[in-house]
């Protein structure tokens, strides 16, 4: 057992840690928002209506992930939290307006293609991975780059 908490270790909190991390969360993330998606879509709303929802979902839960456990910001102030919240839902937007723009755009294009019995399913899965590259550039550099690090 001590082999695999090691490995576990190594892996979360080695070198490369946070990048690990952000994508671990990140892919909790993906599910939640793809699993909001695909539920809002098969008891009838609208799929860019379902697209937009999803993403809220998603950011609600990101920040909370990003913030306790990838970029271990423990300043639980008022005006930190609010200032990260703050930046990071700035962030998000612009990263959602990419995915609610470009769903839209690659759906038309051709990524309409059904997967798992969902419409639309495909391009959701293209727009999610530019939005992870995005999010974690926000993330790492403009929300919890404290230099002063708790």
């Amino acid at each position: 057992m001590s082999f695999v908490r090691d490995l576990i270790d190594k892996i979360f909190y080695g070198k490369h840690g946070e990048a690990m991390r952000y994508l671990f969360f990140g892919f909790l993330n993906v599910i939640v928002t793809w699993v909001s998606y695909a539920a809002l879509v098969l008891v009838g709303i609208d799929i860019n209506i379902s697209n937009a929802a999803s993403w809220v979902i998603g950011v609600a839960f990101a920040f909370v992930v990003n913030k306790l456990y990838v970029f271990n910001s423990r300043n639980m102030e008022t005006k930190t939290v609010g200032k990260e919240a703050a930046s990071f839902t700035i962030g998000r937007i612009l990263t959602g307006l990419v995915a609610i723009i470009g769903f839209p755009i690659l759906y038309n294009l051709g990524l309409n293609q059904k997967l798992f019995g969902v419409d639309g399913f495909v391009a959701k899965i293209t727009v999610s991975v530019l939005e992870i590259l995005l999010n974690y550039l926000f993330s790492k550099y403009l929300v919890f780059n404290h230099k002063d690090k708790e």
